[in-house]
């Protein structure tokens, strides 16, 4: 059996980024740049102030005091917005809001609030500031303010548009359909007939997504019945640029996924090296070759083969250029067994102090839910490591980033 790393190595290397489009940068946040980035002007663009006050000749009221105030003669009103018509000369001001350009002959500013906020005289008992923005001071024209590979946020798309940009090429969001596999599963909410139960990983996989940036497809439930499931895998693969499936990739009798999958398309099955979450399946299926990613049917197991290989090949389509699959290191709170030969990943709590501690949380079974909802995190223990003591420093996948 292959480990998590060796097959999350040969599943990325079948996934190419989408091609980048350009797009309106509203509809770029959490997208990576396919392109630098280069202003279109300075910023600032034009010399402005900084404050609200006077623009005036610094040198006019250099001995300016409040026992001893300047008198000068206000020349126009400049608000944020506008142009000014005039020079400041010696014994002249203009009065200036915050933003607005400063007029020509000016060299300083002064303080609204060390003048008398006189209009067409203003009396100064202050010296000036410079309190000026000078063009290019943040900025210079032509120069490289994001660059290619960089993920787009609020923080970024707020300078590209500061510098003149109003749209961006990126690496889109991809599309993903959630395909749920089972005779046994109903809609969340739905009352139960004996044997049947509540459609977990589909609601799970679909916010899991989302939180990714990604659009989700969510197909309705598909039972065991091979004709359902590939009609509805065939449709999937025409309008989507990923397919996740959760369950019927074991070995049981009505694994459907597996069976439909195996003579359709490149999709190839294994079991890996991991608890939970052996089963795994990864290829292509449909004319756009469509690349479609199955996980096992259990809840705890489709969430963590979803961490481990899904959310990966996300960010990969994405435009990301390595996975992320660990969050940091910690150090264990508690003692506990982990298989032999197998990368176990454990729910636990965290506690951060002056160092950050996990502790196991309850059962850990790939159906048990409720400690699951407990957990803050997945601890990641080596395949070689069949003793966990207290204090051992471990990887771990953070649940607490979904929530920040």
């Amino acid at each position: 059996m292959r480990t998590p790393q060796e097959y999350l190595t040969s599943l990325l290397a079948g996934i190419e980024p989408l091609q980048t489009l350009r797009l309106p940068l509203a509809e770029v946040n959490g997208c990576v740049l396919g392109e630098d980035v280069e202003a279109l002007w300075a910023l600032p663009s034009f010399a402005n102030s900084a404050m609200d006050g006077y623009a005036v000749l610094a040198q006019d009221v250099s001995a300016a005091t409040p026992q001893r105030p300047i008198r000068l003669h206000v020349l126009e009103d400049i608000p944020a917005g506008s142009w000014p018509s005039s020079t400041v000369i010696r014994g002249t001001a203009a009065r200036i809001m915050t933003g607005a350009p400063v007029p020509a002959g000016a060299d300083g500013i002064v303080r609204v609030e060390h003048t008398d906020g006189g209009m067409p005289e203003v009396v100064v008992h202050s010296p000036a500031g410079h309190h000026i923005r000078r063009i290019g001071e943040d900025i210079e024209l032509g120069q490289i303010v994001l660059h290619q590979g960089q993920v787009m946020s609020a923080r970024s798309i707020a300078l590209a548009a500061a510098v003149g940009r109003a749209t961006v090429r990126v690496h889109p969001h991809p599309r993903v359909a959630v395909i749920s596999t089972g005779s046994e599963l109903v809609e969340p909410g739905r009352p139960l007939a004996p044997g049947q139960i509540s459609d977990v990983n589909g609601v799970m996989l679909d916010v899991c997504i989302r939180e990714l940036g990604a659009t989700v497809l969510r197909s309705s439930i598909i039972e065991d019945d091979a004709a359902h499931l590939a009609q509805a895998l065939g449709r999937a693969a025409d309008e989507v640029d990923l397919i996740i499936t959760t369950g019927g990739v074991s070995v049981g009798a009505y694994d459907t996924v597996k069976e439909v999958l195996t003579s359709l398309g490149t999709v190839g099955f294994e079991r890996i090296a991991m608890q939970p979450g052996m089963p795994q399946g990864f290829g292509t299926i449909g004319a756009r070759a469509t690349p479609i990613v199955t996980l096992p049917g259990n809840p705890v197991s489709a969430l963590v083969s979803f961490e481990v290989f899904a959310r990966q090949v996300i960010r990969k389509l994405q435009g990301h250029q390595s996975p992320q699959v660990s969050s940091g290191t910690l150090i264990s709170g508690e003692e506990f067994n982990s298989p032999a030969d197998k990368v176990q990943y454990v729910r636990a709590r965290l506690e951060e102090s002056s160092t950050l501690t996990a502790w196991p949380v309850g059962a850990q079974g790939s159906h048990i839910l409720g400690g699951l909802a407990q957990a803050d995190c997945l601890l990641i223990v080596p395949a070689e490591i069949e003793l966990v003591s207290v204090g051992d420093t471990l990887e771990f996948i953070d649940f607490r980033r979904q929530s920040r």
